[in-house]
Protein backbone atom coordinates (compact mmCIF):
# COMPACT_ATOMS: atom_id res chain seq x y z
CA UNK A 1 0.00 0.00 0.00
CA UNK A 2 1.87 3.48 -1.30
CA UNK A 3 0.92 6.09 1.47
CA UNK A 4 3.43 8.91 -0.17
CA UNK A 5 0.35 10.49 -0.69
CA UNK A 6 0.41 12.37 2.77
CA UNK A 7 2.85 14.60 2.24
CA UNK A 8 2.55 17.96 0.75
CA UNK A 9 5.11 18.89 -2.31
CA UNK A 10 7.08 21.70 -1.91
CA UNK A 11 8.21 21.25 2.01
CA UNK A 12 10.09 18.41 1.62
CA UNK A 13 13.35 19.28 3.19
CA UNK A 14 16.64 16.58 3.27
CA UNK A 15 14.53 13.93 4.82
CA UNK A 16 17.46 11.50 3.93
CA UNK A 17 17.97 11.08 7.97
CA UNK A 18 14.27 10.75 8.59
CA UNK A 19 12.68 8.43 6.38
CA UNK A 20 13.45 5.22 4.46
CA UNK A 21 14.33 5.75 1.01
CA UNK A 22 11.84 4.20 -0.73
CA UNK A 23 9.17 6.62 0.35
CA UNK A 24 9.15 9.35 -2.31
CA UNK A 25 6.19 11.39 -3.58
CA UNK A 26 4.05 11.59 -6.94
CA UNK A 27 4.08 14.42 -8.76
CA UNK A 28 0.30 14.15 -9.60
CA UNK A 29 -0.89 14.06 -6.14
CA UNK A 30 -2.14 16.75 -5.04
CA UNK A 31 -0.77 18.79 -1.70
CA UNK A 32 -4.41 19.14 -0.29
CA UNK A 33 -4.33 15.25 0.54
CA UNK A 34 -2.07 15.84 3.46
CA UNK A 35 -4.08 14.38 6.21
CA UNK A 36 -2.89 15.18 9.12
CA UNK A 37 -3.97 18.84 8.22
CA UNK A 38 -1.31 20.29 10.98
CA UNK A 39 1.79 17.94 9.80
CA UNK A 40 3.65 21.07 8.00
CA UNK A 41 4.63 19.06 5.26
CA UNK A 42 6.51 16.41 6.76
CA UNK A 43 6.43 12.90 4.93
CA UNK A 44 5.00 10.35 7.92
CA UNK A 45 7.02 7.34 8.23
CA UNK A 46 4.77 4.14 7.75
CA UNK A 47 7.80 1.62 8.54
CA UNK A 48 10.04 2.03 11.62
CA UNK A 49 13.17 3.30 11.09
CA UNK A 50 15.90 5.42 13.50
CA UNK A 51 16.53 8.94 12.64
CA UNK A 52 16.96 12.31 14.18
CA UNK A 53 16.29 15.01 12.30
CA UNK A 54 13.13 16.10 11.29
CA UNK A 55 11.15 14.22 14.11
CA UNK A 56 7.98 15.42 14.81
CA UNK A 57 6.91 14.93 18.57
CA UNK A 58 3.17 15.39 19.29
CA UNK A 59 3.08 18.80 18.19
CA UNK A 60 4.08 20.87 15.08
CA UNK A 61 6.56 22.81 17.15
CA UNK A 62 8.27 20.15 19.08
CA UNK A 63 10.67 19.32 16.43
CA UNK A 64 13.73 17.04 17.10
CA UNK A 65 16.81 17.55 14.80
CA UNK A 66 20.27 16.79 17.27
CA UNK A 67 21.36 13.76 18.68
CA UNK A 68 20.83 15.86 22.11
CA UNK A 69 17.53 16.25 21.58
CA UNK A 70 16.53 12.91 20.54
CA UNK A 71 18.01 11.58 24.02
CA UNK A 72 16.15 14.43 25.80
CA UNK A 73 12.68 12.78 24.14
CA UNK A 74 14.18 9.29 25.05
CA UNK A 75 14.60 10.28 28.24
CA UNK A 76 11.18 12.38 28.68
CA UNK A 77 8.95 9.47 26.85
CA UNK A 78 10.91 6.53 28.79
CA UNK A 79 9.25 8.90 32.22
CA UNK A 80 6.30 9.50 30.79
CA UNK A 81 5.55 5.47 30.22
CA UNK A 82 6.65 4.87 33.62
CA UNK A 83 4.76 7.52 35.01
CA UNK A 84 1.62 5.84 32.94
CA UNK A 85 2.40 2.13 34.43
CA UNK A 86 2.25 4.29 37.87
CA UNK A 87 -0.27 5.81 37.30
CA UNK A 88 -2.54 2.81 37.10
CA UNK A 89 -1.02 0.81 40.13
CA UNK A 90 -1.64 3.70 42.13
CA UNK A 91 -5.19 4.64 41.03
CA UNK A 92 -6.15 0.43 41.69
CA UNK A 93 -4.79 1.54 45.40
CA UNK A 94 -6.71 4.51 45.73
CA UNK A 95 -9.92 2.50 44.70
CA UNK A 96 -9.27 -0.26 47.66
CA UNK A 97 -8.77 2.85 50.10
CA UNK A 98 -11.53 4.37 48.98
CA UNK A 99 -14.38 1.62 49.44
CA UNK A 100 -17.02 2.75 51.82
CA UNK A 101 -19.41 -0.39 52.03
CA UNK A 102 -18.61 -3.85 52.62
CA UNK A 103 -21.48 -6.32 52.61
CA UNK A 104 -21.22 -10.27 52.84
CA UNK A 105 -23.77 -12.57 51.14
CA UNK A 106 -24.47 -16.18 51.69
CA UNK A 107 -26.39 -18.17 49.61
CA UNK A 108 -26.94 -22.14 49.65
CA UNK A 109 -25.28 -24.35 46.95
CA UNK A 110 -25.77 -27.68 46.66
CA UNK A 111 -22.77 -29.90 47.58
CA UNK A 112 -21.85 -33.33 47.58
CA UNK A 113 -24.28 -36.18 48.45
CA UNK A 114 -27.20 -34.23 48.54
CA UNK A 115 -25.79 -31.54 50.90
CA UNK A 116 -26.29 -27.85 51.24
CA UNK A 117 -23.52 -25.53 51.25
CA UNK A 118 -23.39 -21.66 52.49
CA UNK A 119 -21.10 -20.20 49.74
CA UNK A 120 -20.16 -16.16 50.72
CA UNK A 121 -19.71 -13.36 48.41
CA UNK A 122 -18.21 -10.25 49.20
CA UNK A 123 -19.59 -6.96 47.47
CA UNK A 124 -17.86 -3.57 47.80
CA UNK A 125 -19.35 -0.41 46.68
CA UNK A 126 -18.48 2.85 46.27
CA UNK A 127 -20.74 6.05 46.34
CA UNK A 128 -21.10 8.63 42.87
CA UNK A 129 -20.83 11.51 44.24
CA UNK A 130 -17.76 11.15 46.92
CA UNK A 131 -14.42 12.75 46.41
CA UNK A 132 -12.66 9.56 46.23
CA UNK A 133 -14.80 8.74 42.93
CA UNK A 134 -14.02 12.70 41.62
CA UNK A 135 -10.40 12.08 42.02
CA UNK A 136 -10.92 8.47 40.03
CA UNK A 137 -12.28 10.45 37.62
CA UNK A 138 -9.69 12.80 36.92
CA UNK A 139 -7.22 10.42 37.49
CA UNK A 140 -9.10 8.69 34.69
CA UNK A 141 -8.78 11.43 32.44
CA UNK A 142 -5.04 11.94 32.57
CA UNK A 143 -4.40 8.29 32.16
CA UNK A 144 -6.43 8.30 28.55
CA UNK A 145 -4.95 11.54 27.58
CA UNK A 146 -1.17 10.16 28.59
CA UNK A 147 -2.01 6.70 26.88
CA UNK A 148 -2.95 8.05 23.86
CA UNK A 149 -0.02 10.48 23.98
CA UNK A 150 2.44 7.26 24.18
CA UNK A 151 0.56 6.11 21.57
CA UNK A 152 1.32 8.61 19.51
CA UNK A 153 4.50 8.88 20.26
CA UNK A 154 4.98 4.92 19.24
CA UNK A 155 3.28 5.78 15.99
CA UNK A 156 6.08 8.03 15.06
CA UNK A 157 7.92 4.95 14.18
CA UNK A 158 11.14 6.20 15.34
CA UNK A 159 12.68 3.47 16.69
CA UNK A 160 14.00 5.09 19.41
CA UNK A 161 10.76 6.17 20.58
CA UNK A 162 9.45 3.16 20.20
CA UNK A 163 11.97 1.84 22.58
CA UNK A 164 11.64 4.41 24.98
CA UNK A 165 7.84 3.81 25.05
CA UNK A 166 8.44 0.21 25.54
CA UNK A 167 11.28 0.42 28.27
CA UNK A 168 9.82 3.11 30.02
CA UNK A 169 6.33 1.13 30.18
CA UNK A 170 8.40 -2.17 31.07
CA UNK A 171 10.62 -0.53 34.30
CA UNK A 172 7.53 1.10 35.20
CA UNK A 173 5.46 -2.38 35.66
CA UNK A 174 8.31 -3.37 37.12
CA UNK A 175 8.86 -1.08 39.60
CA UNK A 176 5.35 -0.41 40.93
CA UNK A 177 3.45 -3.66 39.84
CA UNK A 178 5.06 -5.76 42.53
CA UNK A 179 2.85 -4.02 45.00
CA UNK A 180 0.07 -4.53 43.61
CA UNK A 181 -2.20 -7.28 45.64
CA UNK A 182 -3.09 -10.23 44.79
CA UNK A 183 -6.43 -11.74 45.77
CA UNK A 184 -6.62 -15.26 46.38
CA UNK A 185 -10.14 -16.21 46.68
CA UNK A 186 -10.09 -19.58 49.53
CA UNK A 187 -13.39 -20.75 48.37
CA UNK A 188 -12.00 -21.11 44.43
CA UNK A 189 -11.57 -24.86 44.26
CA UNK A 190 -10.59 -24.71 40.67
CA UNK A 191 -6.82 -23.92 40.87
Amino acid sequence: MDHSHHAATGHMADNSTTMPSHHHHHPTTSAHHSHGGGMGGMMMSMTFYFGVKNVELLFSGLVINTAGEMAGAFVAVFLLAMFYEGLKIARESLLRKSQVSIRYNSMPVPGPNGTILMETHKTVGQQMLSFPHLLQTVLHIIQVVISYFLMLIFMTYNGYLCIAVAAGAGTGYFLFSWKKAVVVDITEHCH
